[in-house]
């Protein structure tokens, strides 16, 4: 595997994964999050995002970490296997919660510069209506890019752990 692309709803251990999996194939990973966001939690323009997505996704080996439906045809029709982290929506919540406190006012190492750690109704309103909201893009975007490519659902956090483990090493790594 050589072009990995991970979704799921925020919290559910999407960054971690991809830098485990970065770590053990010897992969760039691309957070889209770090992609999007500028200094200052300030939006990127569409084209200038898609333009930073199609330069890092322009080789052969990545694994991308993110939902964005907006650059999803510039990675998903390429990628050898999509990973859903599917968590249940608890977990995540939790998880961003913790993510907050611990981290508060600090910038993540999947985050764009100039963006420390905060929180806001909206993005937990994000995570409590993510299936009703955005699984179906992100089901649909699947469908219409990727009809062929193989989809891993990791539900649980063992799950996560085993499916690594049974990776094989690559063999540039």
């Amino acid at each position: 595997m050589q072009r990995l692309a991970i979704i799921g709803r925020s919290g559910g251990g999407k960054s971690t994964l991809a830098r485990m999996l970065g770590e053990r194939l010897g992969l760039k990973v691309v957070h889209l999050d770090a992609l999007f966001w500028q200094p200052g939690w300030v939006e990127s323009e569409l084209p200038d995002f898609r333009a930073k997505v199609a330069d890092a996704v322009s080789g052969d080996c990545w694994i991308t970490d993110g939902n964005y439906s907006r650059v999803m045809d510039l990675y998903l029709g390429c990628a050898e296997r999509i990973v859903w982290v599917d968590q249940p929506r608890s977990v995540c919540l939790r998880r961003v919660l913790w993510r907050v406190v611990s981290s508060w006012r600090r910038v993540r190492p999947d985050m764009a510069a100039g963006c420390p750690e905060r929180i806001d109704l909206e993005f937990l309103a994000y995570i409590w209506n993510w299936d009703r909201r955005t699984r179906g893009k992100v089901e649909a975007a699947i469908a219409a890019l990727a009809p062929n490519t193989p989809v891993v659902r990791l539900r649980s956090d063992a799950e996560i752990a085993g499916w690594v483990a049974a990776l094989p090493p690559s063999p540039w790594a």
